[in-house]
């Protein structure tokens, strides 16, 4: 029988905030430079999702780090025209709050990039704990950036529930013993989110609302 739910704990890129044409688009940026003509859009789509090191060590171990700062030079000088906000995010993030859930983001971005973007959709205030890439020494889907969130919120596993549009999130959230939720918005697809098998599928963000028990407003 599933525990009440108290701590919600969020991924942010393909979340939290429509930011799959910047990943695209960076993606493409960088690879093309390196590698003229190779990648198209369809090609970039697994890249989603891990840490960009990891991501680029595996095409040119050599070149990795510095492939990392042409991706963010492209995706910080295009990120405010690119990005998006998902339906419903905001509002129904105000009304969990406003209901004591605690609530935090965990995630592979860098905390500069992330918090511009919090920023710019107004979500700034929302999070009690953000844990960024810059706060671990293991990335998802290692349990450590989601034990660390729960230790700097004070809650425990198995009141906990993992949000997020990849495997990395989903099974950081298996792997911490937490509830996991994948996000039928991802642009990996629902097919490839429910083939991880997460504890609940969200149609919506509001969906929250039934999993949690709480009333809709």
């Amino acid at each position: 029988m599933q525990k009440q739910i108290t701590t919600l704990l969020f991924d942010f890129d393909g979340t939290l905030i429509d930011t799959n044409e910047l990943i695209t688009q960076s993606h493409l940026h960088t690879l093309n430079k390196y590698y003229p003509g190779r990648y198209k859009r369809e090609d970039v789509l697994v890249f989603n999702g891990p840490p960009l090191i990891e991501s680029f060590s595996t095409i040119d171990p050599e070149r990795a780090a510095e492939m990392v700062e042409t991706y963010r030079a492209f995706n910080l000088a295009h990120h405010d025209e690119l990005i998006k906000e998902f339906p419903d995010v905001l509002e129904t993030l105000k009304e969990l709050k406003e209901k004591q859930f605690k609530l935090a983001i965990v995630s592979t971005k860098f905390r500069d990039t992330l918090l511009r973007g919090l920023n710019l959709i107004h979500l700034d205030s929302i999070f009690d704990v953000i844990v960024t890439l810059d706060d671990v020494k293991h990335a998802k889907p290692h349990p450590e950036p989601i034990e660390k969130a729960l230790q700097l919120l004070g809650s425990e596993p198995g009141e906990t529930l993992m949000v997020g549009d990849n495997s990395h999130d989903i099974e950081s959230g298996k792997n911490a013993g937490t509830y996991t939720a994948g996000v039928a918005w991802s642009a990996k697809g629902r097919a490839y989110l429910e083939a991880l098998q997460p504890d609940f599928i969200l149609e919506k963000m509001t969906d929250l609302y039934s999993i949690l028990g709480v009333r809709h407003p």
